[in-house]
């Protein structure tokens, strides 16, 4: 093989790469989230309780449960952006940071049946979840 065919290859073989890593919908930063209940609170004061057993669900408040096809925008240490569509159902898009392991910041905005989604939290570490369910 020339020095360029190894050179395309080499091209090739990287841009395939990332384009598997960024369509997988995974973020390295979800890997430093504790497992266990969490607390949810939105800038209202209100809260939600849910019990993550994979940090992923995270990414998909709005359409958890659902099948949705996620795109990895950005991907870091610390934090990170998926966009997702989940068809006929509606799509979104989700910027969370991981402040420590027991605590986090989510963003996500959307689609969820036809209507438009907006919501922001500080997600909070409170124990070990209360039952096997997945949420609640």
């Amino acid at each position: 093989m020339s020095r360029i065919g190894s050179i395309l290859t080499a091209v090739v073989m990287m841009a395939t790469g990332f384009s598997a890593a960024a369509q997988s919908g995974g973020l390295a930063a979800l890997g430093k989230i504790e497992r266990g209940e969490w607390s949810l609170r939105a800038p209202d004061g209100s809260t939600r309780s849910i019990c993550i057993t994979d940090p992923q669900m995270l990414l998909q408040l709005r359409h958890r449960g659902v099948a949705c096809q996620r795109f990895v925008v950005e991907n870091g240490t610390m934090g990170g952006r998926v966009t997702y569509s989940c068809p006929g159902v509606g799509n979104g898009d989700t910027r969370i940071t991981v402040e420590t392991p027991r605590l986090i910041r989510l963003e996500t905005q959307g689609i969820s049946r036809g209507l438009p989604f907006t919501e922001e939290y500080e997600g909070r570490r409170t124990g070990a979840c209360a039952s096997a369910s997945a949420s609640r």
